[in-house]
């Protein structure tokens, strides 16, 4: 009888080598950023194991669509190169049979992967069950930003030494991927990852700050509200809301958060506090206000509301359009908020093409006029001005330009819709589609500036408003409204009556004055945060101290025409199609 010796295992036994994996590493190259509007322009994929390359597959894609131009230019496909390339449906079963069996590796993983899916589905292919491995989440956990100042495939390839310079190409990106796999593999073994299983693992393992820090959300309740990362001094981090404050900020210790800013401000947090608040809405609004308030470094947006422009018709004789970054008590018109000089100027570019005021920015006074101390600029010497700067239009002539200015700005707009068209329809007449493309771009700042500015007016003209929403748990929401700034929120159980809940509400709310322009005594987005709360059905009005109305004639109802105007534009023929 033949006796059997117990032998150790190794720890190969314990999972599949890496060195023994295939790894298919594959690229795209896309029309556009997401898999619903947007399709594969090409593919690139290279097959590897144990260092060794053991095949390539590349190719064109003609993706059924035009190329936008700045696609063209960063990757350098444009259409003509894929005219006769063949269709995602019969590339992706050769891809399929490729990958077949094979760990998918990307950089970015989600992207390449998610057009993928989405290709599969069009073509009626089951996804089949990819391992996938994200070379920018592993570098994330591997590399320390003191080694590389970010994740992108380019520095990564720098600081590994990789053999292919990345450029926006699928096989030459690939390849590039391929040496940073590699190198970050060779990372890995120092971590103790020498499998596929292991690597799996390392991929879903929080990072050694994170899992110190867990603790910080122990004691926050599961509650709406807002949460504030705090560093050792007291100085708030980062300000972010949720419907469930403990399972949001538990998240942040967890595999699932991989942006480094993030962990890079867990790793300085020492403690969390949590502002429960009683709807999502307060919670949406207190959230705006404290990043308004502490300016965290770790929030990107809604740092600066201050920095919004606004479109103003100014207060003197002989008034004119300016662009300013506050709105004043001094009886002036403004339009806005704008998000960027660019567009409040193209704003004011279509008012000036529907009313003739003065460009100048010199002081005007009638003084001076009579005196001849006005300067005359080059728009009057042209005759593109009524030059009022030197006599040749009077007050009273320019006042009727004011008076219809502020009119286009407080209601209608067909003024300036109408003035647009015929400067289109002329320049499209005359093959001139860059410059019909610009006058659209203009109109559509305008249009959109007007509206937003409409709507917040509107709220803002009402000196109270209660309002409630259906809540989840069959009550109802409240929020108490005053000049467009949320005074107060609650709720109400379900089942009882509503009025000692919205008399107690209305009493208990902020105390607010009126203020100055469109949204005076709030920030734009703070109102407009009321606003989509507003927009579900079932809201309901319960008082209104005020008319809430925007212009029967305003730019609201020009909105969608103008969306649809951009919607069928086709890229490579700027204008012809820009506005029906």
């Amino acid at each position: 009888m033949t006796s059997v010796h117990p032998a150790q295992g190794t720890f190969d036994d314990l999972g599949t080598p890496l060195s023994e994996v295939t790894f298919v590493v594959v690229d795209l190259e896309t029309t556009g950023g997401s898999p619903t509007g947007s399709a594969i322009t090409e593919i690139g994929a290279v097959k590897v194991r144990g260092g060794e390359r053991l095949g390539e597959f590349a190719t064109l894609v003609d993706p059924g669509r035009e190329i936008p131009p700045f696609i063209s230019v960063l990757t350098g496909i444009t259409q003509q190169m894929v005219v006769q390339a063949p269709r995602i449906e019969t590339v992706l079963p050769s891809f399929l049979e490729f990958a077949r069996g094979c760990v998918l590796v990307a950089h970015n993983a989600p992207f390449d992967t998610g057009f993928l899916r989405a290709a599969c589905t069009a073509c009626g292919y089951a996804w089949p069950a990819f391992p996938v491995v994200d070379t920018v989440d592993l570098a994330r956990r591997v590399l320390t930003r003191d080694e590389v100042p970010d994740c992108k495939l380019g520095t990564l390839a720098r600081f590994f030494g990789a053999g292919t310079e990345p450029c926006h190409r699928a096989l030459a990106d690939a390849a590039a991927t391929v040496d940073v796999l590699h190198g970050l593999i060779e990372r890995l073994g120092s971590f103790g990852v020498h499998s596929l299983e292991e690597l799996r693992g390392f991929a879903r393992t929080p990072t050694p700050e994170q899992r110190r820090k867990r603790h910080l959300a122990d004691a926050i309740p599961n509650a709406p509200g807002v949460y504030l990362f705090e560093d050792e001094r007291g100085e708030v981090l980062y300000v972010g809301k949720s419907r469930d404050l403990r399972t949001r900020v538990r998240s942040y210790f967890t595999a699932s958060e991989t942006r480094w800013r993030v962990r890079e401000m867990v790793g300085i947090a020492e403690r969390v506090r949590p502002i429960v608040c009683a709807t999502a809405l307060e919670a949406e609004v207190r959230e705006l206000r404290l990043i308004a308030e502490h300016k965290p470094r770790y929030n990107r947006r809604s740092r600066h509301p201050e920095r919004a422009l606004w479109l103003k018709l100014t207060v003197e004789p002989f008034p004119r359009l300016s662009i300013v970054r506050e709105c004043r008590d001094d009886g002036a018109d403004y339009l806005g908020p704008f998000s960027a000089t660019r567009t409040a100027e193209e704003a004011r570019a279509a008012l000036h093409e529907a009313v003739p005021l003065r460009q100048c920015t010199q002081p005007l006074t009638l003084r001076k006029i009579s005196a001849g101390r006005a300067r005359v600029c080059a728009l009057a010497e042209i005759g593109r001005c009524g030059a009022p700067c030197v006599g040749r239009e009077s007050a009273q002539e320019y006042a009727r330009h004011v008076e219809r200015a502020r009119a286009v700005m407080s209601g209608d707009v067909l003024p300036v819709v109408t003035a647009a068209r015929v400067r289109i329809d002329r320049l499209a007449l005359e093959l001139r589609y860059e410059e019909a493309a610009a006058q659209r771009d203009r109109l559509a700042a305008f249009l959109r500036g007007a509206a937003r500015s409409q709507r917040l007016t509107a709220l803002s003209g009402c000196a109270e408003f209660v309002a409630a929403r259906p809540a989840a748990d069959g009550g109802w929401e409240l929020a108490v409204v005053r000049y467009g700034r949320l005074a107060a929120t609650g709720t109400i159980p379900s089942g009882a009556h509503p009025r000692p809940y919205v008399d107690a509400l209305v009493a208990a709310a902020e105390t607010v004055f009126p203020g100055p322009g469109p949204a005076g005594s709030a920030t734009a987005e703070e109102m407009e945060c009321v606003l989509r709360w507003l927009d579900p059905p079932g809201a309901r009005l319960v008082e209104v101290d005020g008319t809430w109305s925007c212009p029967a004639g305003g730019a609201e109802r020009w909105r969608t025409w103008i969306d649809r105007a951009y919607a069928d534009h086709v890229p490579g023929e700027r204008g012809r199609h820009a506005l029906r």
